[in-house]
Parts: C-alpha cells; sequence; structure tokens
C-alpha cells in the first residue's frame, strides 16, 4: 500500500457508519473541509482541526500508518497471540513501540469483548498463571513450587465465564472464590451454569442451577462438562508458554482477554479479523494507561 491508499483504508473503517464521509470526533459534525497540505480536516461547525486518528487509541502516533494496518494484520493472524519481540521485528521498530502499541490493540479489543452480559448455559472455571519461579541449580536446594510459600506472590487465577455458543469472558482474581461477585453480575438470572468440583463454587447454587463434574472421575458425565472453558486455557496456556513465556500479573488481564476474543473468533477469516481489530482500535477513545513515549515512565 501507499501512504495514501492506507490513509484511505483507516478513513473507510473509521467512518464506515457515514459511508467515509469524515465526521468531527467533538461535536459529529459532517460540514468538514480537508487541508491540501496535510491529511487534517477542519469542522464548520466548531473549529476543530482532526486527523483519522485523532481522538482513538492511535492518538498523537508516531509512525505512518501503513506501519500500523501492518501491526493490525500481524497482530489478528496469531493465532495464539504475537510477542512485542517477534512484533518489533516484523515492523523494524523498538520492543517498546511493540509493546505499547500490541497493548493498545489488546485495550481496544478488550473494550468489545467485555460488553454485555451472558445467558442460556454457562461454563465456569479457574486456572493459574504467570509467577514464574527459577529452579534452584542443585536438586537437593529445590522447593515444591506447588505451595504458596514457596511462590512468588505474582501467580493469579484467571476465571473464565464461557457461553455456550456465545461469547468468552475472563477476569482476574485473587482467589477463585472471589468470583461469586462478578459471575453474579455478568451471568443473567436463571442461566445454567457448569462447573468442576472446586469448593469456591459450591456458592453459585444459591443463585443458579448448577451442574458440576468432578474431572477426576470423568471429563463430561450426566450432561455436565466444562471441555469449552477447558479449551479456553489450553489456548491462554500455549500463549503464555509459546509466545509470552512470562506473563505478570499486572498484565495478565488484558492476555487473558485478548485470548478469549482469539478463541470466539477463530473460525472467523483474517480479512474479517482484520476490520474487527481496526474498527475496535479506530472506534476506542485515547487510552489513558497507554499513553506518553513509554508507560512505565508515567507510573
Amino acid at each position: 500500500m501507499s501512504d495514501d491508499e492506507a490513509h484511505a483504508a483507516f478513513v473507510a473503517i473509521r467512518w464506515a457508519d457515514t459511508g467515509g464521509e469524515p465526521s468531527c470526533p467533538r461535536c459529529g459534525c459532517l460540514a468538514v473541509y480537508a487541508y491540501t497540505a496535510r491529511r487534517i480536516w477542519k469542522c464548520k461547525g466548531c473549529g476543530h482541526q482532526f486527523s483519522v486518528t485523532s481522538g482513538t487509541i492511535f492518538a498523537s502516533r508516531k509512525l505512518p500508518i501503513r506501519d500500523y494496518l501492518a501491526a493490525i494484520v500481524l497482530f489478528v493472524n496469531a493465532v495464539k497471540g504475537i510477542s512485542a519481540l517477534q512484533l518489533g521485528r516484523d515492523l523494524d521498530v523498538q520492543h517498546k513501540t511493540a509493546f505499547v502499541l500490541a497493548h493498545k490493540l489488546r485495550e481496544a479489543i478488550s473494550a468489545e469483548q467485555l460488553k454485555g452480559n451472558l445467558s442460556g448455559v454457562v461454563e465456569v472455571d479457574g486456572a493459574y498463571f504467570g509467577g514464574h519461579v527459577r529452579k534452584e541449580n542443585e536438586a537437593k536446594d529445590r522447593k515444591d513450587r506447588r505451595f504458596a510459600a514457596n511462590q512468588s506472590g505474582k501467580r493469579r487465577p484467571v476465571v473464565v465465564l464461557r457461553e455456550r455458543g456465545g461469547r468468552t469472558f475472563p477476569f482476574v482474581v485473587a482467589k477463585e472464590s472471589d468470583a461469586v461477585p462478578v459471575i453474579r453480575a455478568k451471568v443473567a438470572p436463571g442461566t445454567v451454569l457448569h462447573a468442576d468440583e472446586a469448593a469456591g463454587w459450591d456458592l453459585l447454587h444459591a443463585f443458579y442451577d448448577v451442574k458440576r463434574i468432578n474431572h477426576t472421575a470423568a471429563f463430561s458425565l450426566d450432561g455436565a462438562c466444562t471441555n469449552q472453558a477447558e479449551s479456553y486455557f489450553a489456548r491462554l496456556r500455549r500463549a503464555e508458554l509459546g509466545q509470552h513465556h512470562r506473563i505478570s500479573g499486572k498484565y495478565l488481564a488484558a492476555y487473558a482477554v485478548e485470548m478469549a476474543w482469539r478463541e470466539d473468533t477463530r473460525r472467523r477469516p483474517n480479512g474479517t479479523l482484520y476490520h474487527l481489530a481496526a474498527s475496535a482500535a479506530l472506534g476506542h477513545p485515547v487510552s489513558r494507561v497507554w499513553a506518553g513515549y513509554w508507560q512505565r515512565g508515567r507510573a
């Protein structure tokens, strides 16, 4: 793509509702005129000047628009995620630039993924991620890392709600039992829940029709199973081990929602995924987390 073609593609995606005609992001006025020297517009109503990325998650960009289009294509093409190091190599940018860019895309698709509530038949399950602890050199000094006292404190459970035939909603909690208030807020009354024998799900019987499955006996028994929730965890586990290698607790929720989006759209063509991700990014407001040259400098 040339720069003009890439810019035209962004315009068509951002203002698809108006037939590709730019509208003012401040007042919504369609009466705008374009500058000839720069790719910006000015609103005739409020006088606001804006570009195709103004007011979006790509606001105040430094890279050419073609690089953002390429980043979206690379991001959605990866089945189990793409590391910031790989993305930076493909785009020929610094690791920091690729890291922030990937997290901006995760923030945008997360806003769309977590909308609404779940109903019908929903599977509930939890699994632990993050918190890597290096083994001691000598075998006699090694500790059992399954015990909480020998962990780093950064390992967190991800609880997932997966609606059969619908969406996947993951979230990070301190322990599985803390997920009950979130489940009540996101799952509609009258929903049938499927869960395993973990004690944290006992409280759900007071609010829903819950079917339990004992995984030591079977994966599916008497109509109860959480196989679709386990399928989501398999994707997230492969992303952690094969792509990112380590995911800290600070960013675990972002990666969890990204894998939920990938799991829900796994059977859709790449062109559709590209439009979904690009529309989410151009429809999302300016990030308050991933702002500035390097977000750690704002902490």
